[in-house]
């Protein structure tokens, strides 16, 4: 497990998700003020946001005016997120984590619950310590 490229990979996702928050922004704030350029940029990004340094620079080469905004504000979101991004990760995680493993045990023991003989036949049938056990 390669930790720098995966904090690599993770920063380039979340820089691309960032661009797609400042897309947003742009857009809705020129939905407003000029509504034929905000929807001359909902189509030019269509399809164009997955890789959001990719979309700067082909925006750049359109409108450079728009490429500067979405960058600005771009840059103001994860200054603001940047605090306490790391730790709400991580505990989102955790409690995913503590929800996904509630559910599968409550499915194994509902499955349990409602055919315990056969559950039982079937752990004892493919314990390798039986196998062990009768040689």
């Amino acid at each position: 497990m390669n930790l720098k490229q995966i904090a690599k990979d993770t920063a380039k996702t979340l820089q691309s998700y960032l661009t797609y928050q400042a897309l947003r922004t742009v857009l809705a704030q020129i939905g407003e003020t000029n509504p034929p350029l905000a929807i001359w940029l909902h189509n030019f990004s269509a399809g164009k946001v997955q890789n959001g340094e990719t979309f700067i620079e082909e925006l750049f080469r359109e409108k450079p005016d728009l490429a500067l905004r979405i960058m600005t504000v771009r840059e103001h979101i994860a200054e603001e997120v940047v605090d306490f991004l790391p730790e709400m990760v991580k505990s989102g995680i955790q409690q995913a984590n503590m929800e996904q493993r509630r559910q599968h045990l409550e499915r194994i023991t509902q499955l349990s619950l409602s055919n315990p003989s056969s559950e039982i036949d079937q752990q004892t049938l493919s314990d390798p310590d039986w196998d062990n056990l009768a040689s």
